[in-house]
């Protein structure tokens, strides 16, 4: 019969998101750590459904050495729940062993009986027929490669050789470990489980990055998933199944504009039709915009925004073209027309950097917006 296993990492359960913006009638970062420590059922689930029997937590199960007492509970709490299942967790960078002893002492000592913290690079059993091979992150960050152990690490004959480890396969790294891409074969392992890229990223057919099973950024363009894995036996290549774990969203977009275009028309075409309160949405306006174009596209945003649970619209690499008809609706003459002109001028200037333009550019679109909604 063939193995199975959950792989998981980086669920960073405790993380504030302090980088989101919240509105005084939002609760966004309550949803997303709510939504981290959701993660946890989710790989029970996955577990069950596969008829795993073990959930391996690649590294930075928590976002830092010190959580609060209720983010420690909590998750070994809803570990607890999943009967049957033993969850493996491996310190990373974030929750390393130096700067986290307190926390692994915690687990330690006080988790459920179907929690094991990894604190040595010891061989542990999984089954009669796989051992997993663990590699926990000693401290932050020492620029070596933590799978070294692995070439020499024992493992009883006919057993499947599993991997466990936290860092940067050489061409990138979060964490300053550097894992050798070709671990895999120098220490004869029929799998390698990675963290450390919040991504999902095949390496090899036997080395793996699971990704964060619940998103926190703007840049995989996915949801989170976790991986079901099955291995037939010693040396048969990993059956490995993707199974969405997210509950957000974290997406990007591009609006290309010209002078003239349906400004509202063009941002509506690329926003989801479903599903927005789970979606963080950042859009990119690019192109060219009149003044009466850039104002448009701010009031649909301002419309849909409030639909979705973050809306980021970034206009830095819109340009602005002014026309007469734009100038004229700030004033046909004086102080106002004056201004305006000036700053049209200064936005357009070839002797000005790029900063200054770009501040010329939003105090007048600024300034028309102004006179626009009737308040001038």
């Amino acid at each position: 019969m063939s193995f199975r296993f959950i792989h998981a990492s980086d669920l960073h359960l405790g993380r504030r998101f302090a980088n989101i913006p919240q509105p005084e009638d939002s609760n966004i970062r309550g949803r997303l750590m709510e939504a981290r420590h959701g993660a946890i059922g989710k790989l029970a689930q996955a577990a069950r459904d596969a008829g795993a029997a073990h959930v391996l937590l690649a590294g930075d199960t928590f976002d830092t050495a010190t959580p609060s007492a209720p983010v420690i509970r909590q998750a070994l709490a809803a570990m607890a729940e999943a009967a049957g299942v033993t969850w493996w967790l491996l310190p990373g960078n974030h929750d390393n062993l130096r700067d986290a002893e307190p926390l692994w002492q915690t687990i330690t000592q006080d988790g459920p009986a179907n929690v094991r913290a990894i604190r040595d690079a010891d061989p542990q059993p999984l089954a009669e027929v796989a051992t997993l091979l663990p590699c926990p992150v000693a401290w932050r960050a020492t620029g070596s490669d933590p799978t070294e152990a692995l070439v020499t690490m024992p493992s009883p004959e006919g057993a499947l050789r599993i991997g466990l480890a936290h860092g940067g396969i050489t061409d990138f790294t979060e964490s300053g470990e550097l894992i050798a891409p070709d671990r895999d074969r120098s220490a004869r392992l029929d799998y390698l489980a990675l963290g450390d890229w919040h991504g999902r990223m095949a390496v090899s057919d036997r080395v793996h990055y699971s990704g964060s099973p619940e998103q926190d950024r703007f840049r995989h363009g996915r949801r989170g998933v976790c991986l079901s894995v099955a291995i037939d036996g010693p040396g048969a290549p990993p059956r490995v199944t993707e199974v969405e774990t997210g509950q957000f969203l974290w997406a990007e977009a591009d609006v290309p504009l010209h002078p003239g275009q349906d400004a509202g028309a063009a941002l509506s075409a690329v926003l989801p039709a479903t599903g927005r309160r789970d979606v963080l949405l950042r859009i990119a306006a690019t192109g060219w915009a009149t003044l009466s174009d850039r104002l448009d596209l701010l009031r649909a945003a301002g419309r849909a925004g409030a639909e979705f649970a973050h809306f980021d619209l970034v206009t830095d690499a819109l340009r602005l073209q002014s026309d007469e008809a734009d100038l004229e609706q700030i004033d046909r003459a004086g102080a106002l027309r004056m201004a305006a002109e000036a700053l049209r001028d200064e936005a357009a200037s070839e002797t000005l950097g790029a900063t200054d333009r770009r501040i010329a550019q939003d105090a007048l679109a600024r300034l028309h917006a102004y006179v626009s909604e009737g308040t001038a």
